[in-house]
């Protein structure tokens, strides 16, 4: 294994260095850096040229400016000693990286796990429900998102999202026509999610048509969208909902101790909902991943206490519900601080632009709510985009497993369905997904360059950018360098991933 990452990690650097080399001379023949100067008519003219010159060490040929660039790029493996150049304006590269690596990381790592959860979901779904209408439609979907061009995607949630929703939120009035196409657009969605019988679709798009009209309909009567929040009834509901499905999926409904201590959970979230609310009233950042950690805590205790014939299932099942339900109470709490971040942000609290608003004083919720809103619009544009790629490779990855003879024979045995495709299955789909979330990886930062561009949201796309529009060739290096190592890192992790998978794989020297 040691002598296979070696090898691989020597080919990587081959291919970096490739790469870096090629890219460098792409900008140098892309534009004249003195251009902006050569027509000036500043006294001053001559000092600026032999200024830049200096800079970019334009007084040798390109090849030799790329192994000088290289030089100081090798010194980043000492602590303290990396040097990638400077900017046109005189910033060093590795200073305008360090205040841009993280905006792009909150954006890109945002989008890549919610759409490999969300894609490989709906993938499996739709697998195992194969022909389906619900099968048909989310194909229909995914291509439809797959082939949208991301700056489209990224100007019409700006548009409809943003621009109009904060329209709406001025006056929130909802119309009979509105509250009509809900009831219509949830009759026809949940017939294809839960399936059946023409009999049981038919009572399903009824029941879920007068529900969805008849939520709208309380939201927009209650000024929901004015104070919104969950509330102990909506959490109790929800969590239980989640407990059961948690339940069905990790352990079973036939295991009740696992039931039991998920729905204990619950409970516990109701109490520490009021108990701790003075707490989170001074709340931090730390204090929270504590509560979360604490969370987790209670709810693999309450599993190991309520043990059953499988204490692993309950402490699993109670563990994830407990970290759920947690989430939806930090969610109350953040829709109790939203009336005050409206008034903040003058009535346009759904941000078009930046990754954080100006000059804006507020607590922990009301910081929170601005990260969260300036990220929602080119988090989604992100997410629809490379959603639709897991959904494909998770359901044609599905497909293939399900098939298999050792498959059949774990039916054969007796297994029920949710142990088949949990345990016989799932992992082994996950095995060609490894390949594709490692590629789309690479992807997705390439995509934020354009993503950020349209939301003027400053980090590496912006630098990138940037830098080719005014042909400065160290900012654009240093980020194809740190977008090369990530692809680089996640491809050797995506070959390490599939002996885990599958012990079957095994590599050799």
């Amino acid at each position: 294994m040691f002598s296979y990452v070696m090898r691989r990690l020597g080919v990587s650097l081959l291919v970096l260095l490739g790469a870096s080399f090629l890219v460098y001379m792409l900008v140098a023949v892309s534009g004249d850096p003195l251009a902006e100067f050569r027509e000036s008519t500043k006294a001053n003219k001559d000092q600026l040229i032999a200024q830049r010159v200096e800079l970019l060490h334009l007084d040798v040929p390109a090849p030799v400016r790329y192994f000088i660039w290289l030089g100081g790029a090798v010194k980043c493996v000492i602590p303290g000693q990396c040097d990638l150049g400077s900017t046109l304006a005189g910033q060093p590269v590795t200073t305008a990286l360090s205040t841009a690596i993280p905006s792009t990381l909150q954006l890109v790592t945002g989008a890549t796990l919610i759409a490999i959860v969300v894609g490989v979901a709906v993938g499996i779904v739709t697998a195992l429900r194969q022909y389906s209408a619900l099968d048909y439609t989310v194909t229909f979907v995914a291509f439809l998102f797959f082939s949208l061009p991301v700056f489209w995607v990224a100007v019409l949630l700006k548009e409809f999202g943003a621009i109009r929703f904060n329209d709406f939120l001025a006056h929130p009035v909802i119309s009979g026509t509105a509250i009509a196409a809900v009831g219509v657009v949830s009759a026809l969605v949940w017939p294809l999610l839960l399936g059946g019988s023409w009999r049981r679709r038919g009572i399903t798009a009824l029941v879920a048509g007068a529900v969805g009209a008849g939520v709208l309909y309380y939201l927009g009567v209650s000024e929901w969208f004015l104070y919104p929040g969950l509330g102990p009834v909506l959490v109790a509901l929800t969590g239980a909902g989640i407990a059961i499905g948690i339940t069905a999926l990790l352990a079973g409904l036939q295991n009740r101790q696992a039931l039991y201590a998920s729905l204990t959970t619950v409970v516990l979230a109701l109490i520490a909902m009021y108990a701790l609310a003075p707490l989170l009233e001074q709340a931090t950042l730390w204090l929270i991943v504590l509560l979360g950690l604490a969370a987790i805590g209670a709810g693999v205790l309450a599993g190991y206490l309520f043990g059953g014939y499988d204490r692993r299932q309950s402490m699993k099942a109670a563990g994830l519900t407990s970290f759920l339900v947690a989430g939806l109470v930090l969610l109350d709490r953040f829709m109790q601080s939203w009336p005050a971040y409206v008034v903040a942000t003058r009535g346009r609290p759904i941000a078009t632009i930046g990754s954080q608003t100006p000059n804006l004083n507020g607590d922990f919720w009301t910081s929170g709510l601005d990260f969260f809103t300036h990220l929602v619009l080119p988090t989604t544009a992100l997410v629809l985009i490379s959603v639709a790629s897991y959904t494909r490779y998770s359901r044609a990855s599905m497909l293939e497993v399900m098939g298999q003879d050792y498959v059949r024979t774990a039916r054969a045995k007796g297994l029920s369905e949710r142990v088949v495709v949990t345990r016989h299955a799932f992992r082994n789909a996950l095995i060609p997904l490894a390949t594709v979330v490692a590629f789309d990886i690479g992807q997705l930062l390439g995509g934020a360059v354009i993503t950020e561009n349209v939301f003027s949201f400053k980090g590496m796309g912006a630098l990138f950018v940037t830098g080719l529009t005014r042909q400065d060739p160290n900012p654009v290096m240093g980020t194809f360098l740190i977008v090369g190592i990530t692809a680089v890192t996640f491809n050797l992790l995506a070959d390490l991933a599939y002996s885990a998978l599958d012990p079957r794989v095994r590599v050799k020297a």
